[in-house]
């Protein structure tokens, strides 16, 4: 059963300093936030099989990936949700033409039980599998283990590593607290907000960062030999997509194969009210092949929890710091808390803030594609020209977030895309509905 954090409308746009065009997806389509994937018997199916993903410059890549058995492919694999103590079953059913496995970095005790026929060696004797694979073409394999200490994990091949990630076998794998599914770890300073009825904006977000070398997945779809020795990655993926691509909904139709959106929705700290002071949590994965240093422009983040470890001293000391820039290593989990706090309350009546906004003549404003409140104000809107069509809500801002190895926020070296997406703040009040 899938579920996601919450459903609404959400209007794709860029904020006070930016301005990008990208169609709001239909109101149907589930929204934002994390998208789990559970069960209550933590059994669940997977089928490792190739497809396409796009990107946003038109380009279609050959990839492979877990999708879920009922419901085909997909970039990334579905996101496995138990909670710690569980007993998972993954079955891994196999289309590919080459045998795959799992393996599940961060638990212990992982059994299979499978199909035999696939050899783990090749007729060299170099190890192919780092655990039992299931074999090409309809091989099957069931890998059984208890869920560990709650946190977030990667679960991704085992078999002929370097290719197999790189063409897409990889998923993100949260465990729970028992009982407290509201926090990251067992640490009662790990809680984050939850969506409520009056408020059902998500609370929980997760960035599965990762590269793509195309001619990578290209000689692998003709059948030819890879040339390792000249590996680039030319694109840079959050949950599977490059900016702008980044910000469209979870579900978004123009992405049948990519249905995970990174775009972060969130309302200012509130201490007077109990959910708005509660933080949002955002859960980074690596997937890749090299460090991937990202941060917002508008808020710290704080760093509670590694690998599945919460940063804590040996007498249960809180370990936890503040970090702007998010270094994650490859095949590294990192767990954060954030909120946005209106530290300077600026007002445009007063407290305004003590810069000029440039004069109209020396900002770009294209039309429909200008989504500029012509306000440093949250919640305040200025007038634009009547030619000027302002996607721009209720005066919300809008923070860039992304890579700040800046090769890693392009597509195939077009500035302003790659491993990039948006943090939006909303209004105290919140927007309106229609």
């Amino acid at each position: 059963m899938r579920v996601t954090a919450f459903a609404g409308t959400l209007v794709v746009a860029s904020g006070t300093a930016l301005a990008v065009g990208l169609q709001a997806a239909d109101a149907a389509e589930p929204t934002g936030g994390i998208v789990c994937e559970t069960d209550s018997h933590a059994t669940f199916s997977l089928t490792a099989q190739a497809g396409y993903i796009s990107t946003p410059d038109s380009n279609a890549i050959y990839s492979w990936s877990y999708g879920d058995s009922s419901g085909g492919f997909q970039l990334p694999g579905p996101t496995l949700c138990v909670s710690s103590g569980d007993a998972v079953t993954v079955i891994l059913h196999n289309k590919l033409l080459e045998a795959t496995s799992i393996v599940f970095p961060g638990q212990s005790g992982v059994k299979a039980n499978g199909n035999p026929a696939q050899p783990q060696f090749d007729s060299g004797g170099s190890l192919t599998s780092m655990v039992q694979p299931a074999a090409a073409s309809g091989g099957s394999v069931t890998y059984t283990f208890t869920a560990g200490s709650p946190g977030t994990y990667l679960y991704e091949s085992g078999t002929d590593v370097r290719k197999q990630q790189q063409m897409g076998l990889y998923g993100a794998l949260v465990v729970r607290p028992n009982g407290h599914a509201d926090q990251v770890n067992d640490r009662d300073d790990s809680q984050f907000g939850t969506p409520s009825s009056a408020d059902p904006l998500p609370r929980e977000y997760l960035f599965l960062l990762s590269e793509i070398d195309p001619d990578v997945h290209l000689a692998v779809e003709r059948g030819q030999a890879v040339d390792w020795s000249s590996y680039t990655a030319r694109y840079f993926l959050i949950n599977g997509r490059s900016m702008p691509d980044t910000i469209a909904p979870n579900g978004a139709s123009w992405l049948p194969t990519q249905p995970y959106g990174a775009m972060v929705h969130i309302k200012p700290y509130n201490s007077a009210d109990a959910a708005e002071k509660l933080p949002v949590t955002i859960r980074y994965l690596n997937a890749g092949t090299v460090n991937y240093p990202f941060h917002p422009h508008g808020s710290d983040e704080r760093v509670i929890q590694r690998d599945g470890h919460a940063l804590t001293g040996p007498n249960g000391e809180d370990l936890s710091y503040n970090k702007y820039d998010i270094d994650v290593g490859p095949g590294q989990t990192v767990d954060v808390l954030m909120d946005w706090r209106d530290t300077e309350k600026w007002n445009a009546q007063t407290n305004p803030i003590p810069t000029q906004i440039p004069a109209i003549t020396d900002q770009l404003l294209v039309g429909t594609d200008t989504w500029f409140s012509e306000s440093g104000y949250l919640g305040t809107k200025n007038n634009l020209p009547t030619y000027i069509t302002s996607n721009n809500e209720c005066g919300e801002y809008y923070h860039i977030a992304h890579s700040h190895a800046l090769e890693q926020a392009t597509n195939y070296g077009a500035t302003f895309g790659g491993m990039m997406t948006l943090y939006r703040i909303d209004p105290p009040n919140g927007c309106p509905t229609n």
